[in-house]
């Protein structure tokens, strides 16, 4: 009340300065009020008053919220609203990657919630907005190539073997197409020499990659101003009310889209991070040191077991080799690491341990690029090169970085004379000086745009990548100085995957962790970490179900330890108490089969 969207968001940004900054420098107060001025010019004030009132509401009753994801990271105005929770010009990242007042499009926020609770997140928008103004969105399953040779087999009633036979020989790879799989020699010669085959596959190939069923969005949720339905038809997806056109359709008409997704790491953190109060009440996040040295010495011994993006055999290798000392490094090895950037692994690790090697085509390049050693990784540096070589806007430069990711080579063939000589409007005003007019010789300025042709399409967001490498610092960080309750989170988050938990256990082995059987007056439903030992999940045990761990939980809290099995029966005997339960329970510390038995 008494304030206007303009006023009332200007407010919590300057409140959410002073909290983040204090007084601040001139540049940061001056990056604030640019920002907030092209907000509110490009009509977005609504939308990020809309985001951060659910992100303080998920914080406020403990939801784990990520502290970032995709180019909203690269905002100051995000971070003063704590939608986001890293400081852009720390780590060079750059509003005009987020939001372009050169190419006017809807702002895309997409926020990670631990993965448990993230329902809780969407219900409170549902409240806060209205059941007829808030709708999950519709997502079409396609038909894959097996798929479609199974249902076509199906309807045209071929015999199942033959069927399965022909879908059999289509190869399990991603991206995988019937016309892929037919330069097959197996395929080929049944296609060729079958005449029931060769029609089973032409129709199968008619109706690849056509809709096959409709499903819920995993993340997607549409909010409008009016109700739904006056914008778009409804359909009803099992108990949800879902958008019948998909999220591309809905952005192209312009619609509020905001992508609610569930991060498991989050979740680990957040359990984690209790674990630790329990024991240690004086424990804050707060004490994450993320200059750490043992963490670092933990990352570059190759000890990534259970630790978020660095946990795989090749991430493994690239940290071993280059031995991060700061989350910079952390940053560039998460944009390096994909098919195309990986290629600039070698040199990056080089460049990293001998300075010296490090040559740039200008010294103009080297404030640019001195961070990731000379090596062109990130999207905003091709933006910078653009602005400071010749004398683009961020705007501007972004829009010829996405023509360049997307190979348009007329854009970037008319971008490049713009770059080397400059551009001068019809009006006489100066577009871009160029970078000859800016001291750097004609051909070095052609070598230069090359370089960032060709690599455009794999430059990274470096503002992804910062937000995940703090995740995966935070989750190193708990593994190295509190193992015990970060193992126990990490195996309580893959209790659906007995690969996983027994890697997991096997890890906690290595570390000299004892997991020990689940225990009633100790285990919960996840497992537990007490007196550095971590005890099995209840919910492990078979034929106990959540409720009655619940309900020995509650029991336990109230009535004090269970003293004997007769106990135990006696006080629980009015609770969800049932027979096979209890005898799932007893028979645990019978003997080692049969415990095994019960535990996997």
């Amino acid at each position: 009340e008494g304030y206007t969207s303009l006023t009332y968001f200007k407010k919590l940004c300057a409140d959410g300065f002073a909290q983040r900054y204090g007084e601040g420098t001139d540049k940061q107060r001056a990056q604030l009020e640019y920002e907030q001025n092209m907000i509110e010019r490009m009509g977005f004030v609504d939308y990020f008053l809309i985001v951060s009132d659910f992100v303080r509401y998920a914080k406020s009753v403990g939801i784990p919220v990520g502290p970032g994801r995709g180019s909203a990271a690269g905002s100051i105005v995000s971070y003063c609203l704590s939608i986001t929770d890293i400081e852009p010009m720390k780590y060079g990242l750059f509003f005009e990657r987020f939001l372009n007042p050169e190419r006017v499009s809807m702002p895309d926020i997409d926020m990670d919630f631990g993965d448990t609770r993230r329902g809780e997140v969407v219900e409170y928008v549902r409240r806060k907005y209205g059941d007829d103004h808030v709708a999950q969105i519709v997502t079409f399953g396609t038909m894959a190539a097996r798929a479609a040779v199974r249902d076509v087999g199906r309807v045209l009633g071929m015999p199942y073997n033959d069927v399965d036979t022909v879908a059999k020989l289509i190869p399990r790879e991603l991206g995988i197409t019937i016309d892929k799989a037919l330069k097959s020699s197996d395929l080929r010669a049944l296609y060729e020499n079958d005449e029931n085959v060769r029609r089973l596959i032409d129709l199968s190939r008619k109706v690849e990659g056509m809709p096959r069923h409709a499903s819920t969005h995993a993340a997607g949720v549409v909010i409008t101003r009016d109700t739904v339905e006056s914008y778009v038809p409804l359909a009803r997806n099992d108990e949800s009310i879902v958008t019948q056109f998909t999220m591309t359709t809905l952005e192209e008409l312009g619609l509020l889209k905001i992508d609610f997704l569930g991060l498991r790491t989050l979740t680990v953190i957040d359990y984690a991070k209790r674990s630790i109060k329990k024991r240690i009440p004086d424990f804050s996040e707060d004490m994450i040191d993320y200059e750490d040295e043992e963490v670092f010495k933990m990352l570059s011994s190759g000890k990534t077991e259970g630790v978020f993006q660095f946990e795989s055999a090749g991430m493994r290798s690239v940290l071993m080799g280059l031995k991060p000392q700061s989350i910079e490094d952390l940053i560039a090895v998460i944009s390096l690491y994909r098919p195309g950037p990986m290629d600039s692994i070698p040199t990056y690790i080089a460049n990293r341990h001998d300075p010296s090697k490090i040559r740039y085509k200008t010294p103009m390049l080297e404030g640019i690029l001195k961070v990731t050693y000379g090596c062109m990784i990130y999207q905003e540096q091709v933006m910078e090169i653009f602005r400071t070589l010749a004398g683009y806007s961020y705007g501007r430069a972004d829009i010829v970085r996405r023509a360049m990711s997307k190979k348009k080579h007329d854009v970037m063939e008319r971008e490049r004379h713009n770059f080397i000589y400059g551009l001068v409007n019809e009006d006489g005003t100066v577009e871009c000086e160029g970078a000859v007019k800016r001291g750097v010789d004609e051909k070095t300025a052609n070598d230069i745009f090359n370089d960032m042709s060709s690599f455009a399409s794999y430059a990274f967001n470096k503002s992804h990548a910062a937000a995940y490498a703090f995740v995966a610092y935070t989750t190193a960080w708990l593994k190295c100085h509190y193992p015990c309750e970060f193992m126990a989170a990490l195996i309580s988050s893959v209790l659906d995957d007995t690969p996983k938990v027994a890697e997991y256990i096997a890890e906690c082995s290595r570390l000299g962790i004892e997991v020990v059987p689940p225990h009633v007056n100790v285990s919960s439903e996840r497992f537990t970490p007490k007196d550095g030992k971590i005890y099995f999940g209840l919910l492990a045990v078979r034929n106990v179900g959540a409720g009655f761990i619940r309900e020995i939980e509650r029991e336990r809290e109230t009535g004090g330890e269970f003293k004997s099995f007769y106990s135990f029966c006696k006080r629980m005997q009015d609770k969800e108490f049932n027979k096979r339960a209890v005898e799932s329970l007893s028979l645990i510390h019978i003997s080692e089969p049969t415990r095994l038995a019960l535990i996997s």
